[in-house]
């Protein structure tokens, strides 16, 4: 059985990049922060092996070919609203696979185990589903192996305090989905030294990881600086 994982991403340079983080440290920063991250996401599911196959889940139809999503295969997002675009997603790839998993690009300490642990409850059959809550309220992965309405992606409202429970709750049969860790994802300056710790605790960083670690411990430093 195959699973898929999508990494959903923006292009710089075709649309804004982490406008609320770039607000506090600057869009050249942000859009730094964005690729740091994105390419340890994409480092760690591709530690998985070939059960798991990742692919970049493209915002911007034009980026498709841009030099930063080398490496992976890449998939448009398609158009409409993030309910919309993670639908198109999802369908596509369980139209090709037997389970997919959904991720963002901005937890990039997650683990190698917790993408096999998501794995995992989706081969059991009481597990159709299962969710990785963030800590303010969105989800930082969601994965399935049935098919989801497009209505009810759409009716999610999206980048609220309640996000991850009103998915939940619109899954059919309710009360199926496993939970994985919350983990805190990256929206505001603040969360940076949260995931420069959490960074530093990892018991075997990968390499992307640890450049990323590296970027945000001297991103306060002088230019010029040793």
């Amino acid at each position: 059985m195959t699973t898929a994982l999508a990494i959903f991403v923006k292009t710089p340079g075709h649309s804004p990049v982490k406008t609320r983080l770039a607000a506090s440290i600057g869009a050249q920063a942000a859009i730094e922060f964005h690729r740091l991250s994105a390419r340890a996401v994409a480092e760690v599911a591709q530690s998985a092996g070939a059960g798991l196959q990742p692919c970049w889940a493209i915002a911007e139809k034009a980026a498709l070919d841009d030099p930063l999503w080398r490496g992976l295969p890449r998939l448009w997002q398609g158009e409409g609203g993030l309910g919309a675009r993670l639908h198109r997603v999802y369908t596509t790839l369980l139209a090709r696979h037997e389970r997919v998993l959904l991720v963002g690009a901005d937890a990039p300490q997650l683990t190698l185990g917790l993408l096999l642990r998501a794995c995992d409850v989706l081969n059991r059959p009481a597990t159709p589903w299962v969710i990785g809550n963030a800590r303010d309220g969105g989800f930082w992965l969601f994965g399935g192996r049935r098919p989801i309405a497009h209505e009810m992606w759409c009716g999610v409202r999206y980048s609220c305090a309640d996000t991850a429970r009103q998915l939940c709750a619109s899954l059919d049969p309710p009360g199926t989905i496993a939970t994985l860790p919350v983990l805190a994802d990256v929206d505001r300056a603040p969360d940076l030294d949260t995931l420069e710790d959490t960074l530093a605790a990892l018991p075997s960083p990968l390499p992307a990881q640890r450049a990323l670690r590296h970027w945000l411990a001297t991103r306060h430093e002088p230019l010029g600086s040793v």
